[in-house]
């Protein structure tokens, strides 16, 4: 996970610095992190509810005009959902380092949209048993899970960042493709077809 993280914030960094060599000190770096609410969306696989998890991670802003700029990141991000199996409720926590290409508009002082692709590396995969205790949390071996390695979203947002540098942003990623492998066991039996569906409600600093 180490190795993947590094190499996802060099590719950042070899992102932004194709963008910034014309306008170096505009550029500008910065850290975010927040609140994750996760869930998947499926017509298939019947109820499942949300899950509370968090973000955190590296950002730099390249502007393009005084009101355009482009927005790649890097970030470790909390996902999953929650199922019941009788009475008992099961929580699958899947952990990805996302990297977001977004592209914002200023539309007044501050206050801007964005909106870009988002690719997810699964770094860690869990099932909670018990999810109001512990003990009940069992890793999933890469090789063992149902869930692809790679993920492919669409984020969209908005936010306010004030003259000091600090924050705040809301946004919503949706799921391009389905989280199941074509050959695991639960495609094969039931055919589901389930995307992640993630809001982000974070706080950042540009440096």
């Amino acid at each position: 996970m180490k190795n993947l993280f590094l190499a996802a914030t060099v590719g950042l960094f070899s992102v932004t610095s194709i963008f910034a060599q014309s306008d170096v000190i505009s550029s500008q770096f910065g850290v975010k992190g927040g609140y994750n609410l996760s869930n998947i969306t499926s017509d298939d696989f019947g109820d499942s509810d949300q899950l509370s998890s968090f973000h955190l991670g590296l950002f730099m802003e390249i502007p393009i005009s005084e009101r355009f700029s482009v927005q790649p990141e890097v970030l470790y991000s909390g996902q999953g959902f929650a199922s019941s199996i009788g009475n008992a409720e099961i929580e699958h926590k899947v952990d990805y380092i996302q990297v977001p290409l977004m592209a914002k508009l200023y539309l007044v002082k501050g206050l801007y949209a964005e909106a870009g692709p988002q690719f997810g590396f699964k770094v860690k995969e869990e099932i909670d048993y018990k999810p109001n205790s512990d003990g009940g949390e069992t890793t999933i071996d890469p090789d063992d899970s149902q869930l692809r390695g790679f993920d492919t979203n669409l984020a969209l947002g908005t936010g306010y960042k004030f003259n000091n540098g600090f924050s705040l942003s809301a946004r919503y990623n949706f799921g391009l493709n389905n989280i199941y492998k074509d050959d695991s066991a639960i495609a094969n039996l039931t055919n589901i077809d389930a995307k992640n569906s993630v809001w982000q409600f974070g706080v950042g600093f540009s440096f």
